[in-house]
């Protein structure tokens, strides 16, 4: 166990980093010397991360714990050419087999007899590497050696070349050099200033690191959640994750800053919204010293700056600080390291150089000044929002007229649906407000609104609040939205029924609109287009066309009429709203609407263009919840296009914001495709992480369900286990109301489940289930949709043993994609087709379809598939390879069979691979024990491995 606390504390949150630096030790002891670099920033916890893993080495059982030699670089000994060097050889004389061993400063008098070479001779650094190289072999002989150049930024180039040069002598001894350095050129303790120019051999220094970066390994930020962890450590606080996200953001996730102001700030700070956050002390005072030095312009100038917030203009901040000359003002503060500046034409941008020396400046500035500031930034600057705020900052009690001005503001971000505006304008008009009523009103509408932005967990953290609130209509629609995006769809529906009931036409009509618009939500969650449809009609009818509620209803209509079985109608409902889109973000809606339907209506290529076009959320002020939408539907649409590396990163970058806002109703949708593209590469790990984030239970909603069970069963049947195929797709098949998700095109399960019944031997249910989404694909003349579901009715008739019947249903299937884009539907029939032909004795013309599915598997690289089209291939016995003679008596299906069971499968998995029943996988394998002389399937395996085949 670790005694150290603080050690454990600062590596919350460094899973990754150590198991690298615990491979990397582990390869160094075992014979493989390496030199590795352990960069970041001051106070990631870099030193941390080597103590933790040393320990966990020294205290593992078996084997001697590691010989620690320790040197430190400082600051005043950059310029003193081998003096690190110096510090390891007395080190490495002065260690006497303790373990460890430290040094710092001073060169010569060794005791040991060692003298370095003089620094000055031109091969004194090849000499001091061969002295170290000398010392490291003696020291590694009684146990692996790891020696440690801390503060290595401060080190001499010429020590850190002769180090280098030892590792590379050896070849198998025990020696690992641990290099851990920043990876800036100073930190703000430093007394050198951001601009001062570096001596020769810090830049030298910089250089060497530069070169050692393929070897190093970098400990990044904090998350949020490694936050909430650290506070309940260091502190015990239960922070909500709005709160540690703020901190996060502040100080950019470093464990030192973070554990400093978790010490230093009341407990209370993080119960209020946004708190504002001082740097710590010890960092204020660095940047008040730094800030002390500059001349006044410059001060009243980073003043302004800290008061403006990021990114200022200079315009902006020199008219606010009352600044004439502006540059030589920039280049003082940035000299000091406190400001960046960015310059594009015509426009300069100011920054701090990190959020902590915004708020040390900030907080320094006296109260009545600051102020005074923000007064007068409200009349500088031009946008409205900002005025509003910097108002908002300058007001010391309520004000009722200022908060009224926030939510007309907020009405009119509202109507643009920039729902992240309106939620932080309505925050902060309920603060002002003197009235009870209309400071609960303000709160409610700004959690909808976070809702709206996609900010679940802020609006989470508000909701024991809001339910303390006497019941009304708004606050359970409030509720009831909140209950929608995480996915509880029963507490929704209580909620949206109750307050529906409640309405009053005469009174109401605005929550009655609003109501109507989370219903259509409600119904996508339940993927009920009727519903959808119908409740899309009311809120259109009961809003004006500009009100927020009747433009995200309509944007979402033209799914809902796609859903039921009308795609003319959905079509021309969204060509007539792209005539008339409104501004703002709304259009991003539509976007994701029409994307959607296009991919379901076969038109791919149209689909990406529109949901790449609904995925950004920095211009205009785009919603979160309907941006993770997007890329999910997105990460299908590459899929299906065959751009799977694509489809990956956009998986990944929709699985982070995902971690971040919590939208439970989409996180099933996004980690689906994940979870199928890691299966058919072969990632098993991947694949079973995704489906894992994919999990969905009853009491969800549709909309989580199926992609939740899509996951499992194509994981499942990468794997060709169609039993968990059938189990993983049976909730679907049991769904109530399964009309609009047997649409054809919306959701690919049919096909797969009636595949898997078939492959498992449930003829006469395959059967069944097939004939009505057959001829549903057929009514709706989806192309994509009859080629898959005739890959299942190809399989099934020749399962049933008409060969020929079976031959002309792939062939149409085969026919449905051939103007298409989808790659992978095509590869999928043709190994289908392939294996029926091979189990019926066709093994030429097997043999050409299933060539065309590898090679279609190949380009796409899924390793999974070409692996099984190999196996059939094999099994097909046209191209065999010379055999050893062992193997050359087997029959290319016996082969096959050995080479399944041989690798661990049971004999019902052998069948499900190749396409065989399972007596004939044991009438196979008699044949094959009896010729190869085995009598169990260990004996097989072992022969097997003995018998390799040869080019």
């Amino acid at each position: 166990m670790n005694d150290r606390p603080e050690l454990q504390r600062s590596l919350i949150g460094r899973v990754g980093e150590i198991a690298a630096l615990t491979l990397s030790v582990g390869s160094a002891c075992a014979g493989h010397p390496a030199l590795v670099l352990i960069e970041g920033p001051a106070g990631i916890g870099k030193t941390a991360l080597v103590e933790t893993v040393l320990e966990a080495r020294r205290v593992r059982p078996g084997g001697p714990a590691p010989r620690v030699l320790r040197v430190t670089g400082v600051a005043w000994e950059s310029d003193l050419p081998l003096g690190v060097a110096d510090q390891l050889v007395r080190t490495a004389g002065n260690d006497r087999g303790n373990g460890t061993g430290t040094g710092t400063g001073g060169r010569n008098g060794h005791g040991n007899g060692v003298v370095l070479p003089d620094p000055a001779a031109s091969d004194a650094v090849l000499e001091t590497s061969r002295i170290l190289h000398r010392q490291w072999t003696k020291a590694q002989t009684t146990a692996p050696l790891v020696v440690i150049v801390d503060d290595a930024h401060w080190a001499d180039a010429e020590s850190l070349r002769a180090i280098r040069s030892a590792v590379r002598r050896m070849s198998d001894e025990r020696v690992l050099v641990l290099v851990i350095a920043r990876d800036e050129p100073y930190e703000l303790y430093d007394t050198r200033g951001a601009h001062e120019e570096l001596p020769l051999s810090a830049l030298r220094t910089s250089e060497f690191l530069d070169g050692c970066q393929d070897t190093a390994i970098r400990p990044g930020p904090l998350t949020a959640e490694d936050v909430r962890t650290l506070a309940h450590e260091v502190q015990g606080l239960t922070l909500d994750l709005p709160a540690a996200r703020h901190l996060c953001r502040h100080t950019l996730g470093n464990p030192r800053h973070l554990s400093q102001l978790l010490r230093e700030l009341p407990r209370e700070t993080w119960q209020d919204w946004r708190p504002e956050l001082p740097a710590p002390a010890r960092y204020a005072a660095a940047v008040r010293h730094r800030l002390d030095r500059c001349g006044d312009a410059a001060r009243r100038l980073m003043e302004a700056c800290s008061v403006l917030g990021d990114d200022a203009s200079l315009a902006e901040a020199s008219e606010l600080a009352g600044v004439d000359e502006s540059l030589p003002a920039v280049d003082e503060a940035r000299g000091a390291g406190l400001l960046t500046a960015t310059i594009d034409p015509g426009r300069t941008q100011l920054s701090f150089t990190h959020p902590l020396v915004r708020a040390a400046v900030l907080t320094g500035v006296p109260l009545t000044r600051r102020a005074e500031l923000h007064h007068r930034a409200a009349e500088v600057t031009t946008d409205r929002g900002s005025r509003l705020a910097h108002r908002v900052a300058a007001a010391d009690t309520a004000d009722d007229a200022l908060a009224d001005e926030l939510d007309a503001y907020a009405a009119e971000r509202a109507s643009a649906g920039e729902w992240s505006a309106v939620a932080d304008a309505l925050v902060r008009a309920g603060r002002l407000s003197t009235g009870r009523a209309v400071r609960e009103d303000r709160l409610l509408r700004a959690v909808d609104a976070m809702i709206g932005a996609g900010d679940v967990p802020q609006a989470t953290a508000f909701a024991p609040e809001l339910e303390s609130f006497p019941t009304d209509i708004l606050r359970d629609v409030v509720l009831g939205y909140l209950a929608i995006m995480r996915g509880r769809p029963a507490e929704a529906d209580t909620f949206l029924t109750q307050a529906w009931e409640h309405c009053d036409p005469e009174r109401h009509a605005d929550l009655m609109a609003r109501i109507c618009q989370r219903r259509v939500l409600h119904a996508l969650g339940h993927f009920d287009g009727r519903d959808l449809v119908t409740w899309a009609h009311r809120a259109i009818e009961l809003a004006d066309p500009d009100h927020p509620s009747a433009v995200e209803s309509e944007a979402v209509l033209g799914l809902g009429l796609a859903m039921t079985g009308r795609p003319d109608e959905a079509l021309a409902a969204y060509e007539a709203a792209a005539a008339q889109l409104p501004g703002g973000a709304q259009p991003q809606r539509f976007q994701l609407g029409r994307g959607w339907v296009d991919l379901a209506l076969d038109a791919p290529e149209a689909a990406r263009r529109s949901l790449e076009t609904a995925v950004p959320t920095g211009y205009r002020m785009g919603s979160t919840r309907i941006s993770l939408w997007a890329q999910a539907w997105l990460a299908r649409t590459q899929f299906a296009l065959g751009a799977w590396p694509e489809a990956l990163e956009t998986v990944q970058r929709a699985a982070v914001r995902l971690a971040e806002v919590r939208i439970e109703l989409v996180r099933p949708l996004v980690h689906w495709t994940g979870a199928q593209l890691h299966a058919l590469r072969g990632d098993w790990e991947a694949a079973e992480h995704h489906v894992g984030e994919a999990v969905a239970a009853p009491h969800h909603y549709e909309v989580m369900l199926v992609p939740s069970g899509l996951a499992r069963a194509q994981v499942a049947e990468a794997r060709g286990d169609y039993e968990r195929v059938v189990e993983a797709l049976s909730p679907v098949v049991h769904l109530p109301q399964r009309q609009s998700i047997d649409e054809p095109g919306f959701w690919p399960w049919p096909d797969v489940y009636a595949n898997a019944l078939v492959m498992t031997g449930r003829l006469d249910e395959a059967d069944a289930f097939l004939a009505p989404h057959e001829d549903l694909a057929a009514r709706r003349a989806r192309r994509s949709a009859m080629a898959r579901l005739g890959l299942a009715r190809g399989r099934l008739t020749a399962a049933r043993g008409d060969i020929d019947t079976a031959r002309k249903v792939f062939e149409q299937a085969l026919a449905h994609l051939e103007h298409l884009p989808l790659p992978y539907d095509r590869a999928r029939v043709n190994f289908a087709y392939g294996q029926t032909l091979r189990r019926a004795g066709k093994r030429r013309d097997a043999d050409t379809v299933l060539k065309n599915a590898r090679d279609a598997y190949a380009t796409l690289g899924a390793r999974a598939y070409v692996e099984r089209c190999d196996r059939e291939l094999k099994a097909g016995g046209l191209h065999t390879a010379r055999l050893s003679p062992g193997m050359a008596q087997l029959t290319p299906q016996e082969q096959a069979v050995a080479r399944l069971v041989a690798a661990g499968a049971t004999n019902q998995q052998a069948a499900l691979e190749l396409f065989i029943s399972v007596k004939t996988v044991q009438y196979h394998l008699t044949h094959v024990y009896s010729k190869l002389g085995v009598r169990s399937r260990t004996e097989l395996a072992a022969r097997f491995r003995e018998m390799p085949t040869q080019g």
